[in-house]
């Protein structure tokens, strides 16, 4: 990464902060940038834009539908896509017990497809992303994350890890997926061990500290850093699953 390729994507996010603002009439509680701007692990072209959008209220279907077409519109580079997440403010105070969606949309890569999830009372998934938009989340506009998003217990988040890590068991022949599958593995063993949100750079060296024999790990760093990596191994990849499995069970 570069500072031009930060200060690039940081204007980029905060435009688009701006544009989704603009788009509503429900009034917007807190835009919260989280990932890997605010934990210094941007990598162009690899790295999404992370938007977390707190609201007064749920959406109406015409808001949706303007938040989804900002995010078609938008130009994230130099990221590598978009990931914007909606939430209300109730459900962001009470993430335990309701970890509800009020809108997600996603933009990967270079196509201006979009996955599109609409409001759902109940995601899982929202307990990690929670987790991380306060404690290392900056408000692009609007309310500290800190002080409207409630605490989500460590064991809901590490159980979604579990869940991810079981999943991906299945997976590990899918190329496109191979390493952000191993990096991810490495910031769950590092959350479950630690309590601490790392970066994805950040944990494979860290995982790497505690056993160098996870070549999945390595080749997946060196993907993340620009380097020519071959296909990273299913073999290699599953037994990276699979150790950190075996470490978070133990602690």
């Amino acid at each position: 990464m570069t500072g031009d390729d930060e200060q690039k994507a940081v204007a980029a996010v905060g435009h688009l902060a701006r544009s989704c603002v603009a788009a509503l009439d429900v009034p917007v509680v807190s835009a919260i940038l989280h990932g890997s701007l605010t934990l210094d692990d941007f990598r162009a072209g690899r790295s999404d834009l992370d938007l977390l959008l707190v609201v007064e209220g749920n959406l109406t279907t015409s808001e949706s539908e303007a938040l989804v077409a900002v995010v078609r519109a938008a130009d994230p580079r130099p990221a590598g896509g978009i990931d914007l997440t909606v939430v209300t403010r109730e459900s962001a105070a009470a993430p335990a017990e309701r970890p509800s969606l009020e809108l997600h949309v996603g933009r990967y890569g270079p196509s201006a497809d979009l996955e599109v999830e609409s409001r759902d009372e109940h995601v899982p998934d929202l307990w990690p992303e929670l987790s991380m938009a306060k404690a290392d989340g900056r408000a692009l506009d609007g309310a500290d994350p800190r002080e409207i998003i409630g605490d989500v217990p460590p064991d809901l988040v590490r159980d979604r890890g579990v869940h991810w890590l079981t999943v991906w068991l299945d997976l590990t022949d899918d190329d496109k997926n191979a390493s952000l599958m191993v990096l991810t593995a490495c910031r769950i063993w590092r959350f479950a061990a630690e309590g601490e949100h790392a970066s994805k750079s950040s944990a494979a060296r860290w995982a790497l500290d505690r056993d160098a024999s996870l070549v999945a790990v390595e080749q997946a760093l060196a993907q993340r850093s620009g380097g020519r990596v071959a296909t990273i191994g299913a073999d290699d990849i599953r037994r990276v699953l699979e150790t950190v499995l075996w470490k978070v069970h133990e602690l």
